[in-house]
């Protein structure tokens, strides 16, 4: 199985490639690999999500996106001859934000997110498939944060409790309000993220934002 024949096995989970770096053979040795050669997944707006709900959906046992997920993925890395690492697998837990750094495809936004400039904020981490050795990943161009043209950078300013500042996330002010009076934020996502530009026709749909909000605060 190809490169392309997995992204195309990816497309029909709602899932894309959204980046390619290397292990280095500690990390290989660390999640128990054989390669170097990777492939980040993730799921960028709503595709995932409604064929998600078609499959499964919210069955009333714990994690069932991630569940989801795991079925999905293992079954395109047999085709492949490849292995996983999830985020959910763990510990020790894969540095699932600083392998996204290593592909040059993602940024650091001023949320704390890791940003995409064709997917915006609205993009998640499935997985990473590791290619059986000898097959190589294809180079990809340089990429430019699109925060760095975003001069208002209303992300900082939306906040109705100022939970995002230059200083850092406050998680526990974050909580108290989407489980009190932030019913916007619990129902619809986080109107931080909402006020970013890039990629806003990709924004969760309110039932998609609603779950991870929901699995935010289980946390």
């Amino acid at each position: 199985m190809t490169v392309l024949s997995t992204e195309a096995a990816l497309a029909d989970a709602g899932l894309y490639i959204g980046g390619m770096f290397t292990l280095t053979p500690e990390e290989a040795r660390t999640f128990d690999v054989n390669g170097v050669n990777a492939l980040l997944i993730g799921n960028a707006g709503p595709d995932m999500w409604r064929i998600f709900t078609q499959e499964q959906g919210e069955d009333g046992e714990p994690d069932p996106l991630n569940r989801w997920t795991r079925r999905r993925l293992d079954r395109i890395a047999e085709q492949a001859g490849a292995s996983v690492i999830y985020p959910f697998d763990g510990p020790p837990w894969p540095p699932f934000g600083q392998w996204a750094l290593r592909t040059g495809r993602y940024f650091e936004s001023p949320l704390g997110l890791k940003i995409h400039p064709h997917f915006g904020l609205w993009q998640a981490f499935r997985g990473v498939l590791i290619l059986p050795e000898g097959q190589q990943t294809a180079s990809e161009g340089p990429a430019q944060s699109p925060c760095d043209s975003c001069r208002d950078k209303p992300c900082l300013t939306t906040c109705p409790v100022g939970a995002f500042s230059p200083s850092g996330y406050d998680v526990p002010g974050c909580r108290r309000h989407i489980s009190g009076p932030g019913t916007d934020c619990l129902n619809q996502g986080c109107l931080a993220r909402h006020a970013c530009p890039v990629a806003a026709d990709r924004a969760y749909a309110p039932d998609q934002a609603a779950f991870h909000m929901r699995s935010f605060l289980a946390v």
